[in-house]
Formats: C-alpha cells, structure tokens, sequence
C-alpha cells in the first residue's frame, strides 16, 4: 500500500572513504515529492576498515565474500547505534547503497559490499538495498542513481553536480533526464593529500600553493573518456590505470600535482556546463567546502554556483539513497534509461522484508 510518507534511514559509503553517511530523513508526497533531513551523521571508517575498503579491487573473490559479510555487520552495528543514540523510532526501511568493491560496467560487472539479508536480519528493518545489479544486467552503467533524486526533490535548479570521490552531473533537456560522471575528485585529490600528512586538503590550501603542470593538465584533459558522451561512468580502476599511471611520470612536487588536479576538475566541470548552457548550479558533497576548488571553478565558469546548508552539502547521496528506497517500496520507476543506458526505465533494488 502506497503512503503519503515514509521515514527512512539511508546509508551512503563513497569512494573518498571518509566515513558511513547516515541520514534519517522523512519524504512526503502530495502530487509533488519533498522532504525533511530529521537526523544525520558521519561515522569515520576505522584505519583497518580505511585499509580494507581502498584495497577491494586486490582482493580475490573468496576474500570480498568474507569482506562482505563483515562489512554487512558493521553497517548493521552502525544503524542500531544510530537508532539507540537518537532514539528513533519510526522506520519504514532502511535503504543502503553498500559500498562499491567492482565496478566495470562495460564488461557487465558491478558489486557493492554491504547488501547481504542479514542487515535486515541484524537490525530487525525491512531493508532496500543493491540499487546497481539490476541495471547492468539491463546493459546500463549501474550509475549515477542520484539523479532520479535530484529531479524529483531539487528540481528549481537547472544542474545539480556533487563533488565526492567523482565530480558527478544531473540535469534535464527536453524532459529527458541527463547524468554522468564527470571526472575524479575527491578520490584522486585526498590520495595525494595523503602523501603529505593529510587526510584531504582543508579549504584547498595545499594546491592554492603549488604550481600547474602544464604538460600533465594537457595528458588529463585529453583522456578518452572526456570524448565520450553519456552515459558513462567512473570507477577506482579507471582513476588508477588513467591517473596514478600518468601522474607518476612526472617528478613535480605534491603540490603541484594537487593544483593541476583542481585545475583539471574545474576545465572538466566548467565544459560540460557551458555544452548545456549554464545556469544555476546546486553543489553538494565534501568538495563544496574546498574554497580553493570552488574559487578556480568560477573562474571558468559563467554558471551561478549554490552551496546549499551543510545537511544538504553533506547527506544528499544519503539522502536520495532513502528516497531511492521509498521509490522501489512503491514500485515505481527510480533508475532511467537516459542516464545509465540500461534497455528500459525500471524500479532498481532489492528489499528484504521484515514483519513485525
């Protein structure tokens, strides 16, 4: 039975790995979709688990099995310290996104960690989660998923572009919905951070204070996939094989390195808004606090950036993972064919049934 609102717990794991984003939030619908952020945090990965998530794409599958399971666990540890803390009580579902271990599309493979029967079984929750593996089966990209929200909860705004581990788009022409990875961000800017002490580069400082690296903005800027229309979309692989192998060419300090990246980001971003026209732009995710980033990208911009309240900027994956849940739990379309290059419009996920 459809309702006219739903309170969800939405559990959201990206690529940067900062942290498990959980976001309590409730969707109303009255012909028209909105919501209210209820309660929301970020829970730090341990060094262990840091060490275990940036090294999936070593490990056998015998070895992501047991990860999994794990790794189900610890979710399910996570969302009841979430419940306890805050003392929450109604919960139609929790909708979870796991955590990305394989993700090659092309060759018809996705896998999230995370997505197992016992987070149901764990937390005593219906739970909806595998949002990717119906997708891919379907010939699409298995991403971006964002979208579906961004159109149906952000919709007075003309993009909507997050800037997490990958710069990522959505937007509409022609009602047709539009979404593809940009280019990396977060995820290639935090790993040379690292190299210098650093978890990330607090407000961009580090590369405010290198140099550009001409020749290696140019090797970026001409990869094959900045060629490729959508739909199309990134993984730590891909980053790896196109990046690391590029970057370790060339013997220019860290922070050099770090202000041809934002360089590199911002020419990217700033392309694929002039292509559509421009206009105002909702940012969201952990770049939208680099100052140094969102300098040099107005620069080349005519678009008028919006930073929205710091729930917004730091819980709308969360956020829009529960609306994705909401959507699968009336059966209704939350993945599109215009944006992954699946062969249909479909109701992506899978739920596991708990009844009280």
């Amino acid at each position: 039975m459809k309702k006219s609102s739903y309170h969800i717990i939405g559990l959201m794991s990206g690529t940067s790995l900062d942290g498990l984003d959980i976001c309590y939030a409730q969707y109303f619908y009255n012909g028209n979709w909105s919501f209210k952020i209820l309660k929301a945090v970020t829970i730090p990965y341990s060094k262990r688990w840091v060490a275990i998530l940036k090294g999936l794409v070593d490990k056998s599958a015998s070895q992501i099995d047991t990860i999994d399971k794990d790794y189900t666990r610890l979710l399910s540890t996570l969302v009841l310290e979430f419940i306890s803390n805050y003392n929450i009580e109604l919960i139609d579902a929790i909708s979870s996104h796991g955590h990305t271990a394989i993700h090659k599309p092309e060759e018809g493979l996705t896998f999230q960690i995370g997505n197992l029967k016992i987070l149901a079984e764990l937390t005593n929750h219906t739970c909806v989660c595998d949002f990717r593996t119906q997708d891919v089966d379907l010939g699409g990209q298995g991403a971006p998923l964002v979208p579906v929200g961004d159109k149906l909860l952000f919709n007075k705004y003309d993009f909507c572009i997050n800037l997490g581990g990958f710069s990522n788009i959505s937007f509409c022409i022609l009602n047709k919905l539009i979404a593809f990875d940009i280019c990396p961000l977060n995820i290639i800017l935090n790993y040379y951070s690292k190299k210098l002490g650093h978890d990330y580069d607090y407000l961009g400082y580090l590369a405010s204070t290198g140099q550009i690296i001409k020749p290696l903005l140019e090797n970026l800027n001409s990869l094959n996939y900045y060629q490729i229309y959508g739909p199309k979309s990134l993984g730590l692989e891909w980053v790896v094989e196109n990046f690391h192998e590029t970057i370790k060419n060339y013997d220019n300090t860290i922070k050099d390195i770090l202000r041809t990246l934002v360089e590199h980001a911002a020419i990217q971003i700033s392309k694929i808004l002039d292509q559509y026209g421009n206009g105002q732009v909702l940012l969201s995710g952990g770049g939208t606090y680099n100052e140094f980033f969102i300098k040099i990208l107005t620069q080349h911009s005519n678009s008028k950036f919006i930073i929205p309240s710091k729930p917004i900027i730091d819980y709308k994956e969360a956020l829009i993972f529960g609306f994705l849940g909401v959507l699968k739990l009336r059966n209704e379309i939350n993945c599109m064919k215009s944006v992954t290059g699946a062969s249909k419009n479909h109701s992506t996920g899978k739920i596991y049934q708990i009844f009280k």
